[in-house]
């Protein structure tokens, strides 16, 4: 998929030149589980991306195309925006709305999108539909909404109209990314710094585990719900705490007994990850890959074995990888049960170390493996 074929298919169909926006995924070098905490994260945008072309019309109605879909279509009237039976067109739907009821003039338009993000690999792809659609619409109706708004937008029509409880992390990733660079985000106050990604010594490389195991929505929430019940009994004995981001180790031990094993566990892995972010921040502005190679693996070991959101696939895939020349770090990435585990290789040693994943991979889950060997690059943006 790229935007000369989306071109040439709007184009055909619309018979006029459309914008050409990208809208790029992300990968999360460290911080799982820690946005919806109002903690610390460090994503970057990747080379992979979901394509829109797209150009008002003169008409009062909405005309989408969904590439990847087989081409499937909806046409909506403008003053009838309401959900529909077609799960991929309610990303959209929401940000159309939303942007009405901000009292945005939004006129009709026609829009074919599609891309190359690996759906159910964790990359992203719904942020990067909804902020992609928003940057386009923000640009074509000169709307004058700045990106982080833009970000927020995304979020809430994943909210609502898709019913995902998202933290703020992977539309801001996908607006706010830098080439070369990750984004230190604290996810409480929203103020950011770019972090330098030494791209000449380490490459990132996804390992798609190619399971979804069905625990991951409802475990989700689960896992938000323990981090508030934790937060909530701590703030009975400590002022101050509005969040996991607020609390200490010696705090959580002082009252491990009430918060009980199962949220203190939680609350725990929680507190260390926001420690590990900043110093893997730390790290990579000293450009020790080692010490950050070293935080992934102690990051994966918590998402297994405190958090608990980790999968058999994704543990063979890490130990897997840590033992491969030119590894300096893998862990899951993502919301867990599944997805893509994201390892940091020298780039000598990529093409041996997707080697020997896929081989490893298919002796030990019977499995065939997929690799992407990504690049940090801009945030959403006009070609």
């Amino acid at each position: 998929m790229d935007a000369e074929l989306l071109s040439s298919e709007f184009m055909q169909r619309f018979e006029r030149n459309p914008l050409i926006v990208r809208a790029p995924g992300r990968v999360n070098l460290i911080g799982e589980h820690t946005d919806y905490n109002l903690g610390f994260v460090m994503p970057g945008a990747i080379n992979r991306a979901i394509y829109f072309a797209i150009a008002a019309n003169q008409r009062e109605e909405v005309r989408l195309v969904a590439y990847d879909e087989q081409q499937d279509t909806l046409t909506v009237p403008l003053s009838s925006i309401v959900t529909s039976d077609k799960h991929w067109a309610n990303y959209l739907l929401g940000i159309i709305d939303l942007f009405q009821k901000r009292g945005a003039r939004i006129k009709g338009f026609d829009c074919v999108f599609g891309g190359d993000i690996p759906l159910g690999a964790g990359l992203s792809s719904s942020a990067a539909l909804c902020c992609g659609l928003a940057f386009a619409l923000n640009h074509i109706f000169d709307c004058g909404l700045d990106r982080l708004t833009l970000a927020k937008i995304g979020q809430e029509a994943e909210h609502s109209y898709a019913g995902v409880r998202t933290g703020l992390m992977d539309q801001f990733a996908s607006l706010f990314g830098q080439s070369g660079q990750v984004i230190r985000l604290d996810c409480r106050s929203l103020d950011y710094s770019y972090v330098p990604f030494d791209t000449h010594s380490c490459h990132i490389v996804l390992c798609n585990s190619g399971v979804k195991h069905s625990l991951a929505s409802s475990e989700y929430n689960t896992r938000r719900q323990e981090c508030e019940q934790g937060v909530k009994i701590l703030q009975q004995y400590f002022s101050g705490i509005g969040s996991l981001r607020d609390v200490t180790l010696a705090q959580l031990e002082a009252h491990a007994d009430e918060l009980g094993l199962i949220v203190y566990k939680r609350c725990r892995y929680v507190v260390e990850e926001n420690q590990r972010v900043e110093a893997a921040a730390q790290a990579l502005n000293e450009g020790d890959l080692l010490a950050v190679g070293q935080l992934m693996y102690a990051s994966h070991a918590g998402l297994r074995d405190e958090y608990e959101v980790s999968c058999r696939e994704l543990d063979v895939l890490v130990e897997a990888a840590r033992p491969l020349v030119g590894v300096y770090g893998a862990r899951m990435m993502g919301g867990g049960f599944g997805g893509c585990t994201i390892n940091l290789v020298a780039p000598e040693h990529v093409a041996a170390f997707e080697k020997a994943m896929r081989e490893a991979y298919q002796r030990e889950v019977h499995l065939p493996l997929e690799t992407y060997h990504t690049v940090l690059v801009d945030g959403v943006s006009l070609v």
